[in-house]
């Protein structure tokens, strides 16, 4: 069983930065971050391999937002730059056993509470 614990959301307005960290428990395999607003379906925002590591962006955030990982402590990052209002969503972090970095939340077999981030001005 993997616990995962993301933190680092907030409010900022257009422009700003933030990083999100999710923090695991037992071993983390691939992770990625996803992204999810009233009325929409979760979608895929970056992820990362456990082995590697390789990384994939989706096209909304590709050049503005970084994925990585420190394994030593288990710990997944979002470094999220040039916030735009439509970045605006509740972020969670997932890991899966799937090889490679797969898109689809349904790959996914363990979550995190979310963390929201609001870029409003």
């Amino acid at each position: 069983q993997i616990r995962l614990m993301e933190s680092g959301g907030g409010q900022v307005q257009p422009g700003a930065s933030l990083r999100l960290s999710c923090v695991a428990s037992g071993r983390t395999y691939s992770m990625g971050w996803f992204r999810q607003s009233p009325g929409k379906e979760r979608e895929f925002v970056a992820g990362i391999s456990e082995i590697g590591p390789r990384t994939e962006y989706s096209d909304s955030v590709k050049g503005r937002f970084t994925i990585s990982r420190d394994t030593s402590i288990r710990t997944l990052y979002l470094q999220m730059d040039n916030l735009k209002p439509e970045d605006t969503a509740l972020y969670y972090c997932g890991a899966t056993p799937r090889v490679g970095i797969p898109k689809s939340p349904n790959d996914y077999s363990y979550w995190g509470q979310g963390t929201q981030v609001t870029v409003s001005s």
